[in-house]
């Protein structure tokens, strides 16, 4: 745990009693349209105003923009990276790296098995034969599970990524996880986010400047040519474009 902790729990206030998915929903209801227009740091500060220690940041660490962006809000900031055990070596040194150079306090999560075990389990590379089901295991459950003691987390979902999130809110309610999602970046431009790492020397994984614009695990990953859609690397060959967390 970071030192930023401690300060983070006095700024985040005392907001650290469970809510019904009903007083979720209606609190969503409520703010969604009003922050669709605000700036990403103000829709984190309405966050972490409103949830406290029940609500964290996601990232796949493709870059730290999303962690920067909301420790400079509420340092100590839990940030909840999801270790495939398929990731790239380069993956792995970003979240560390993020760890040990922002106010925040990373929390690795790993599925319940082991990608040895799950062989042994469903049969060797499930990636390959069942893609969607070794997604479920090793990403959608893991997360899931994560995301208990939690009302509401934030992603680094943005509009611009594909067309399959062109409607992602700001703030939205995610009914299979009964829990509030926060998208501060949603209206946030490739530009924007290029002039914000340039601004704040902000990390970013190694393999983005290696022809890999949007980063999975390593089996199911590929370079993407330029002028090729930033996420045609991802599943490259099938009809799958999404792991299943954001859909």
């Amino acid at each position: 745990m970071s030192a930023g902790t401690a300060a983070a729990r006095e700024f985040r206030g005392t907001h650290t009693a469970d809510r019904s998915s009903e007083e979720l929903r209606e609190l969503v209801s409520h703010v969604g349209a009003e922050l669709e227009l605000a700036p990403a740091e103000n829709i984190i500060e309405w966050a972490v105003a409103s949830f406290g220690e029940r609500f964290c940041i996601t990232s796949s660490m493709g870059d730290a923009v999303l962690a920067h962006l909301a420790s400079t809000v509420a340092p100590g900031i839990d940030v909840v990276f999801l270790d495939t055990g398929y990731h790239f070596a380069e993956t792995l040194g970003t979240a560390d790296a993020v760890g040990h150079t922002l106010p925040v306090n990373l929390i690795t999560i790993t599925p319940v098995q082991s990608v040895a075990e799950q062989d042994q389990t469903h049969g060797r590379d499930l990636y390959k034969d069942d893609p969607d089901r070794c997604c479920q295991l090793r990403k959608v459950e893991p997360l899931a599970a994560a995301l208990a003691d939690y009302d509401a987390w934030a992603t680094g979902l943005r509009r611009a990524e594909t067309h399959n999130r062109v409607i992602a809110p700001v703030v939205g309610w995610d009914a299979r996880k009964g829990k509030v999602k926060v998208s501060p970046l949603a209206r946030w431009s490739d530009e924007q986010v290029e002039a914000y790492i340039l601004k704040h020397g902000v990390l970013v994984n190694p393999l983005v400047y290696d022809g890999y614009p949007s980063i999975g695990c390593w089996p199911c990953t590929r370079r993407v040519a330029p002028g090729e859609d930033p996420r045609s690397g991802r599943w490259a060959g099938t009809n799958k474009t999404e792991c299943g967390i954001h859909s």
